[in-house]
């Protein structure tokens, strides 16, 4: 009889310890599953995730549900095994019970299931989900109670709002991005970040400065107008009187062309053809200002300081360049047309180029804070014009200026150094 009721009492010692590791798996599993796919998979119907992500929806709930039903189990299983540590070892049986007992809870009902929920957490998730579901209606009255008792001890430690918040912020959505390896192609990544990189980036970053404004100026006798029209490689060509901040507006290419081949073309035609200018607040991000494009339906737009000058002009494509990156039909100058490598592994750059565009181009990391040319910055770091020949060093890069006039450096040689390893670099 006492050998049935021991034999009986293992066989329940090991159902006890399944179903907590039952309750341990499920708990790592539910806690583990990742939200953005749980909520793309409960958008398409899948009962499983529907099912978890309802009961994600109050994780105090979930957790009062799992923890009761393992501690219960746990310490039945606790009473079970000193029950037979007596009847087969008398008094020490208490001590052999609580070794054995717990060696045996921590491998096979804590860290095994655990690590198996970690691993494989939809597998265990949404079918444990179906018998948790009905285990909270049961234990409700349990669970509400014990739900109670928490949420005043959390209110004394100022929580006072259960629901998990999992929104990512940009600089976390960045990394997920980053991390998605070969679940996003490398060009699509790419992409991705150049939108989130929008919000901080304005248009004065990506503009066309004032100076290398393709424009024509109405003043201009007619043959040199009637050229630029001709000549002109860009499809919306600004039209000025004199001075480029007198903008009369813009006229498109094909309006030119037009006019020409019906022989109506001259100045008076040429101005009653310009459509009205759209300008653009300097400052503006790139994310506001695709937006007002979109809204004003404009792909053009002057950028004007609170003086109301004209510093540059930004075009649509511009923007979407910084998300796609340069179009190959594009007829603008692109950063590695201002490049020319040398054999001794030197640069010669023109130093009109953009900051950003020379870093996207080169993978340096020239700080784009300031100036937004490599011009601009060299002007800032020496606090002067300087001439031909000036050498310095900025950040890791070594220039020497080569060619200077109108007041603006126009050509230097960039050499990057080779950065000394840090004292932690060196020990790895």
């Amino acid at each position: 009889m006492d050998a049935i009721s021991t034999s009986a009492l293992f066989l329940s010692l090991l159902v006890l310890i399944l179903i907590s590791a039952y309750f341990s798996g499920s708990e790592t599993a539910m806690m583990t599953l990742n939200r953005y796919r749980l909520r793309h998979l409960a958008a398409n119907g899948h009962k499983g995730a529907q099912r978890a992500l309802k009961m994600l929806e109050r994780p105090d709930r979930l957790i009062g549900l799992i923890l009761i039903g393992n501690n219960l189990v746990n310490i039945l299983a606790s009473a079970i095994a000193t029950i037979i540590g007596i009847r087969l070892f008398g008094d020490v049986g208490v001590a052999i019970a609580t070794g054995v007992l717990t060696l045996v809870v921590l491998i096979f009902a804590e860290v095994t299931p655990k690590t198996v929920a970690a691993l494989h957490p939809e597998k265990i998730a949404f079918p444990s989900s179906w018998l948790l579901r009905a285990l909270l209606s049961v234990l409700w009255p349990f669970v509400k109670a014990i739900n109670l008792i928490t949420s005043g001890f959390l209110r004394l430690l100022g929580i006072k709002n259960v629901s998990v918040n999992d929104a990512l912020s940009q600089e976390e959505l960045r990394t997920v991005v980053h991390e998605a390896g070969a679940l996003i192609p490398q060009r699509h990544q790419e992409m991705l970040i150049s939108i989130l990189d929008l919000e901080k980036v304005t248009v004065e970053d990506i503009m066309i400065p004032r100076s290398d404004i393709y424009a024509i100026n109405v003043n201009d006798d007619f043959k040199t107008i009637n050229k630029q029209v001709t000549q002109s490689p860009h499809t919306r060509v600004l039209v000025y009187r004199d001075n480029i901040d007198d903008a009369v507006g813009f006229i498109h290419l094909r309006d030119a062309l037009r006019l020409q081949s019906k022989e109506e073309f001259s100045k008076s035609s040429l101005l009653r053809a310009v459509k009205e200018l759209y300008f653009i607040p300097e400052g503006t991000p790139l994310t506001v200002q695709l937006s007002n494009f979109q809204q004003n339906k404009e792909r053009f737009g002057l950028v004007v300081d609170e003086y109301g000058d004209i510093q540059g002009l930004v075009t649509l494509e511009d923007i979407l360049e910084e998300i796609v990156g340069d179009f190959t039909t594009s007829m603008i100058t692109t950063a590695s047309e201002d490049i020319d490598i040398q054999q001794d592994g030197s640069f010669i750059i023109d130093a009109t180029i953009n900051i950003r565009d020379l870093n996207k181009e080169m993978k340096w990391d020239f700080s784009t804070e300031g100036p937004k040319t490599l011009n601009g910055i060299i002007i800032e770091y020496l606090e002067d014009i300087p001439d031909a020949g000036t050498t310095l060093t900025i950040d890791s890069y070594h220039i020497e200026v080569i060619d200077v006039s109108d007041n603006m450096i126009k050509t230097v040689k960039v050499i990057p150094l080779v950065k000394e390893p840090t004292n932690e670099e060196a020990e790895e």
